[in-house]
C-alpha cells in the first residue's frame, strides 16, 4: 500500500526514524544497516513495507530496494516474523544474508538471535532458489568456494591434521583470501597449523 516515503527527517534512532511528509509524521521501523546509511541531510527517501496484523499496522523503512526485498523474502518464511527479519538485517547486510542463503550456510543464519536450527534450515530451503533467481547470484561461485574448502580440508585430514583445527584455520584463510585456490588454502593452512 505505502511503497515509499519521501520527506524531512524529524527523528533518527537506531531502531526507528520519524519522517515528516507534508505535515504527517510517519514512524518507520528500521534495521541498523539502514540507520548507518541514512544521509546527513534532512531530505530523505525510504522504501517501505507495511505489515498489517490484527493488533497493529507497522511501517518498516529501508534505505534501498534490495534490503526491502530481502526483508519481504524473509518474512514469507514460516517462523520468521518481521522483528526477526529486522534483527537479521541489523546483524548482517542484505548481501551477506543473500550469500548465506545461497551458500546454504546454516551456522551464519542461526547466529541471528531468535533463529534456531530448524528455522535456519527452513529459510534456506524456502529461499535459496528465489535468492539465486531474484538477485542473480552465481551458484557456481558459491559452490566453488565450498568445494575448494572441502578439498583443502580433506587433504589436510589425509596429512594427519585434526579436522576441527584445520577447518578453523581454513576459515581464517578464507576471510583474508575469499577466492583462494585449493593449493593456496592448503599452503596457508600448513603455515598456521
Amino acid at each position: 500500500m505505502i511503497t515509499q516515503i519521501k520527506g524531512k527527517l524529524v527523528e533518527k534512532n537506531p531502531t526507528y526514524v520519524v519522517v515528516d511528509c507534508n505535515g504527517v509524521g510517519y514512524l518507520l521501523h528500521i534495521s541498523l544497516n539502514t540507520f548507518s546509511a541514512i544521509p546527513e541531510s534532512e531530505a530523505v527517501l525510504f522504501y517501505t513495507h507495511l505489515a498489517v496484523r490484527e493488533d497493529a499496522h507497522t511501517l518498516f523503512g529501508f534505505v534501498n530496494k534490495t534490503e526491502r526485498e530481502v526483508f519481504r523474502l524473509l518474512i514469507s518464511v514460516s517462523g520468521v516474523g518481521a522483528s526477526i527479519a529486522r534483527t537479521m538485517l541489523s546483524s548482517m547486510t542484505s548481501e551477506e544474508v543473500q550469500h548465506a542463503i545461497a551458500s546454504e550456510n546454516v551456522a551464519v543464519i542461526q547466529s541471528v538471535k531468535g533463529i534456531g536450527a530448524k528455522t535456519a534450515q527452513r529459510v534456506i530451503i524456502d529461499l535459496k532458489d528465489k535468492i539465486l533467481k531474484t538477485f542473480a547470484i552465481d551458484e557456481v561461485s558459491v559452490v566453488e568456494s565450498n568445494t575448494n574448502k572441502e578439498e583443502a580440508l580433506s587433504a589436510l585430514e589425509v596429512l594427519g591434521f585434526n579436522k576441527k583445527q584445520a577447518d578453523k584455520v581454513i576459515n581464517n584463510v578464507l576471510k583474508e583470501m575469499p577466492t583462494a585456490s585449493v593449493e593456496t588454502l592448503i599452503k596457508q593452512a600448513l603455515k598456521n597449523l
